[in-house]
């Protein structure tokens, strides 16, 4: 999510509790529970997937403010990147998570959105989707912009018409890595195409768009390589507003769907999916941030392990205008995006505008 001028376009759009005799949780911070503090540490997940919630992880000196944390990720030397719509909107953070340094000036202020990293030729790049400056920039670790692209003029659709009358109609969300180097963006606040491009960024395909159909989107917030099937590698997309993941071979073919069980799941949103935003593999496992108030851990056949940080009241799920006040540790309220870091702790940062960085750290039996 970006500004308030999306606010309004996406107005369609406790679990747990505290374990006690657990040496390892006896030295627990004190978090905030409706504006009191308490050494009780907050406890989500189920079984085998339980985390200890870590409140406001991400610590901002005084005289510097997040606007809508959009993504997070975590570099080779164990720095997190936590990219937000405000003032030098790339923060960078310690594993303990404290605040190194920023970078960014107003250049994507109210833009900022996806950040994905990966390695190119032994250098670490990101890759980012500031949404409504409608293009695409590549930097490294310190901003320095490397590559960028402008709306993709080559997209055509099946009957050979251009697709794009300007730039204003492309805003693109996330991008994904395939194994050849090859990259994709997703236009999810856009007219909901994905984009192919070789990794030197010349233009190849696209495929998608807008509409109902199995192939078709309603708001392609995320995309993303899924090797969990070693043998098969393929690109999954966040189908937000359809409430389901699209699976696609690298040439844009639909290979399959992962939807709710029912269609009143799909409406009450008390199923596998409500409004899925972005991935984070480990292992089998993947995270996915579910901006309407969890975060869905998957196995490696998409079955549910756990949903985390489940928000009871409805009004706050994917809700930006809820007062910092009213906030409660093991109660999301707009996932947008996450990470993993080498330990297992999964890292959730989500569309508010005073910005919000959680930490979910696994309990060992």
């Amino acid at each position: 999510m970006t500004n308030g001028r999306q606010v309004s376009r996406r107005r369609f759009l406790k679990t747990g509790g505290a374990l006690t005799g657990m040496l390892a949780l006896a030295q627990a911070p004190q978090v905030l529970i409706a504006g009191k503090a308490t050494d009780k540490p907050v406890i989500i997940g189920t079984g085998a997937y339980r985390y200890r919630w870590v409140d406001n992880w991400a610590r901002l000196p005084a005289q510097r403010k997040f606007g809508f944390t959009h993504s997070i990720v975590q570099v080779a030397d164990g720095r997190f990147f936590v990219h937000h719509t405000g003032y030098d909107s790339t923060a960078i953070f310690d594993p303990t998570g404290q605040f190194i340094e920023a970078w960014g000036g107003s250049k994507y202020v109210g833009n900022a959105h996806g950040m994905d990293l990966r390695v190119e030729h032994s250098q670490e790049v990101l890759y980012l989707a500031p949404t409504f400056m409608h293009k695409f920039f590549k930097t490294d670790l310190k901003g320095n912009v490397l590559m960028e692209l402008n709306y993709p003029k080559l997209c055509r659709n099946r009957r050979g018409q251009r697709v794009y009358a300007n730039a204003k109609r492309y805003n693109p969300t996330f991008t994904a890595f395939a194994p050849n180097g090859d990259f994709y963006i997703t236009d999810g606040y856009g007219l909901g195409w994905i984009h192919h491009y070789d990794m030197h960024g010349k233009y190849l395909q696209s495929f998608g768009g807008a509409g109902n159909a199995p192939d078709k989107e309603a708001c392609p917030h995320s995309i993303f390589c899924d090797t969990r099937s070693p043998h098969k590698p393929m690109l999954v997309v966040a189908d937000r507003a359809h409430h389901r993941l699209q699976y696609f071979t690298f040439d844009g073919k639909l290979d399959h769907l992962v939807t709710n069980a029912t269609a009143q799941q799909d409406r009450d949103g008390t199923g596998k999916l409500r409004l899925p935003c972005q991935f984070s593999q480990r292992g089998q496992w993947m995270l996915i941030p579910d901006l309407a108030g969890r975060t869905t851990l998957l196995d490696g056949a998409n079955n549910v392990l756990a949903q985390l940080g489940d928000n009871p009241n409805v009004r706050q799920r994917a809700n930006p205008h809820v007062p910092q006040n009213q906030l409660a540790p093991g109660r999301f309220c707009c996932p947008h995006g996450s990470c993993w870091d080498r330990k297992g702790n999964a890292y959730v940062v989500e569309w508010l505008p005073y910005g919000r960085v959680t930490k979910l750290e696994p309990l060992t039996a």
